[in-house]
């Protein structure tokens, strides 16, 4: 198979991971999978077999995600004929104003990364978990932190400032962007699957249980929806998007400390606080629960909303894409953005969106819509690759 490189990201309780060939420059997938069940129980899931964990590997003090990493180290070295990966790349939530690109894992970049935990609790340290497993477990190999703040570092100061003292904003206090590896993705695409926007003013949709919407000019990443954490923005699963900060104060006045806000916002707000009913967007569209259509109507609305701001970031648009699960798979939750955004020059050919078509638009529609599957982890691989080749020539 020759020399590969993997690729992990890390939830709570799953692990996705891919397995990239080296050798060449397309670097297709040998091996990709996920095991899912870490605490409970875990299995491991392929392309062609799924395998239980034992209970020592997914449980317990020694088990978990150091455990579930230590069976699929085992299981690949099977696979592999003996041979290991010589590069692993994660997924960071988190850069904060230290890392404006990704970066080499050593002790100080972990010292660093643990220090943004507090920016974001329900993803920083899942991501930290598998790097300090494989540490142990490999330390010999090398292994790269890919940032999903990195791609909106170039933002414009304007952009990024809250009107707040100067010295919060120089301790790092500011609008960082999210899903950067998925809108850089995406940017990389456009050359080859919509050449006639791609140069232009796109929006760049990425909806999903975490959601967020950039504005990309050019192909770099002019402005974003989300800000110093992943909880401003859009509505998303469980978490509110944009919520006014007295509503905190608010809370803390009712007897609320931190961790129970932080709780709240993390865990029980989005489309399973509106609704009551659920965070997947696949029940509330088959729900006939008045509230299931209140959730997605707040949905919809509020993304319309923020395309207009990202366009007016820009002076205007030229393009619209969708991706990430919802933006993907949910023609009816693009359909209604696209009504609601009709104002902009959008006219949606509903065939096409209802077929999932590249473009979802009718052919004189001044601003042209797509659906492009995103994929990070081919992202993360060759950001690990292009750092394995910088080491191995120095």
């Amino acid at each position: 198979m020759g020399e590969t490189l993997l690729v992990i990201n890390a939830g709570s309780s799953s692990i996705k991971f891919q397995l990239f060939a080296l050798a060449e420059d397309t670097m297709p997938v040998r091996l990709r999978g996920r095991i899912e069940g870490i605490g409970t129980n875990p299995w491991l899931i392929s392309d062609d077999e799924s395998v239980p964990l034992p209970p020592e590997a997914g449980t317990g003090l020694s088990g978990g995600v150091p455990g579930a990493l230590a069976f699929l180290g085992t299981w690949l070295r099977e696979r592999l004929g003996g041979a290991m990966p010589v590069a692993v790349g994660h997924r960071v939530v988190h850069g904060g104003p230290v890392y404006d690109t990704h970066a080499a894992v050593d002790d100080g970049v972990i010292a660093t990364l643990e220090s943004y935990v507090p920016l974001a609790p329900l993803h920083q340290p899942n991501n930290l978990a598998p790097i300090r497993a494989i540490r142990r477990l490999m330390p010999g190999v090398l292994q790269v932190a890919c940032f999903d703040t990195a791609f909106h570092r170039n933002h414009s100061e304007l952009a990024d400032r809250y009107a707040i003292p100067d010295a919060l904003y120089r301790d790092g206090v500011r609008r960082y962007g999210f899903h950067g590896l998925s809108y850089e993705y995406i940017a990389r695409r456009l050359p080859d699957l919509a050449p006639e926007v791609s140069g232009g003013r796109v929006v760049v949709a990425h909806l999903g249980s975490g959601a967020s919407m950039c504005a990309i000019q050019n192909g770099r990443s002019v402005d974003s929806t989300m800000g110093f954490t992943a909880l401003d923005g859009l509505p998303m699963g469980t978490r509110p998007g944009q919520l006014d900060p007295g509503v905190v104060l608010y809370l803390m006045d009712k007897g609320m400390d931190a961790r129970a806000i932080e709780r709240l916002l993390y865990h029980d707000c989005g489309l399973k606080g509106l609704s009551g009913i659920s965070n997947d967007v696949r029940d509330l569209l088959a729900s006939s629960d008045p509230r299931a259509k209140l959730a997605l109507d707040c949905f919809v609305y509020r993304a319309s909303l923020a395309i207009g701001s990202l366009a007016a970031a820009m002076g205007g648009i030229d393009g619209l894409v969708f991706t990430a699960g919802i933006g993907e798979r949910a023609p009816a939750i693009r359909k209604a953005i696209a009504e609601r955004t009709r104002w902009l020059g959008l006219d949606l050919d509903e065939a096409a969106n209802g077929a999932g078509a590249l473009c979802i638009t009718t052919p004189d529609s001044r601003v042209r819509g797509y659906v492009i599957p995103t994929d990070e982890e081919r992202m993360i691989a060759l950001h690990t690759r292009d750092i394995l080749r910088r080491q191995r020539s120095a």
